[in-house]
């Protein structure tokens, strides 16, 4: 005997189930662009990024300077020189030239420590908030024991046992990074863990891994992205700091750090300008990574994305 179906009522098969979930992620996917499209300030931030983005990889192309050669002669030459619309440095470097080449050194420094400490911050985080083992506690002990010191001077000691150099910069900082994102990720874990849609996968009789990986981290990571954008302002000011001190990015690399440095040198001379560019550089690059991260925020949150 066959059973009959209802009209109107399809069987729901196993084919049918993940274009159902497909077609909510994409959903969930527009709405969260829609939101983030309505915040002006985010959209100029990312316009701001990609400018910032593009001029780095396209360097070459957009100057046709080198950006270590010096005409001595016409050093300190001030804006809209023939030539050097951005005037040139106290060695007689184009201005433009290095601001285009320096980005590939400031923007790696944002990019890459945060995207290495990104998955060790997640599972740790993860695995102390979930499980609350006693290895997970001891952990987040240690690493809360790192707020005592404050992020920038932290980074200046481990910059200077480290070295200079864009490699150990970025070991530093990431070092420094580990101990704030993992406690973003822990505490978003513990937030999530109380909630009933854990209670019920855990009712249904779900595995503790099923749990972790299915339902909270893909919860946890929102807040971890938001935090790790915002993050990335920080870490250029951070790296410039290092270069301006001279435990950073060493000279003469075209780093926004070292150039704000160098120029510093010869503010006294009235070449406020060879100072001045590179640091409105880096103050609008990083106030656009912090719109970007604000953007984020409010465009994963789902309250704020049908509002």
């Amino acid at each position: 005997m066959t059973t009959a179906i209802p009209v109107g009522q399809p069987q729901e098969t196993k084919e049918t189930r993940p274009t159902a979930r497909s077609a909510r992620g994409v959903s969930r996917r527009r709405l969260a662009v829609r939101a983030f499209a309505r915040d002006k300030a985010a959209v100029i931030g990312l316009a701001v990024l990609l400018l910032a983005i593009f001029g780095a990889v396209f360097a070459p192309l957009l100057t046709p300077y080198d950006p270590y050669s010096a005409d001595s002669s016409r050093r300190l030459d001030p804006v809209f020189s023939p030539g050097h619309w951005l005037g040139l440095d106290g060695q007689g470097r184009d201005i433009w030239t290095r601001l285009l080449y320096g980005g590939r050194y400031s923007l790696a420094v944002a990019f890459v420590p945060v995207a290495c400490v990104f998955p060790f911050a997640l599972a740790l985080g993860l695995f102390a908030g979930a499980t609350k083992s006693r290895l997970g506690q001891i952990a987040m002990r240690v690493l809360d024991a790192v707020f005592a010191f404050p992020l920038v001077l932290l980074a200046l000691a481990l910059a200077a046992v480290f070295g200079g150099g864009l490699g150990n910069v970025m070991l530093a900082i990431a070092i420094t990074l580990l101990p704030y994102m993992t406690r973003v990720a822990y505490n978003a874990t513990l937030q999530e863990t109380g909630k009933e849609y854990i209670e019920a996968a855990q009712a249904a009789g779900a595995s503790g891994r099923q749990i972790m990986f299915g339902q909270l981290m893909p919860n946890v990571i929102s807040p971890l992205i938001v935090y790790a954008t915002s993050t990335m302002g920080l870490m250029i000011v951070t790296a410039a700091g290092l270069s301006f001190l001279g435990v950073g990015i060493t000279p003469p690399t075209p780093d926004w750090g070292v150039m704000t440095s160098d120029g510093s040198q010869v503010l006294l001379e009235g070449s406020a300008h060879v100072a001045t560019i590179p640091g409105l550089v880096i103050l609008s690059v990083a106030l656009a990574f912090n719109l970007v991260g604000d953007g984020l925020r409010d465009a994963l949150d789902p309250h704020k994305q049908t509002s």
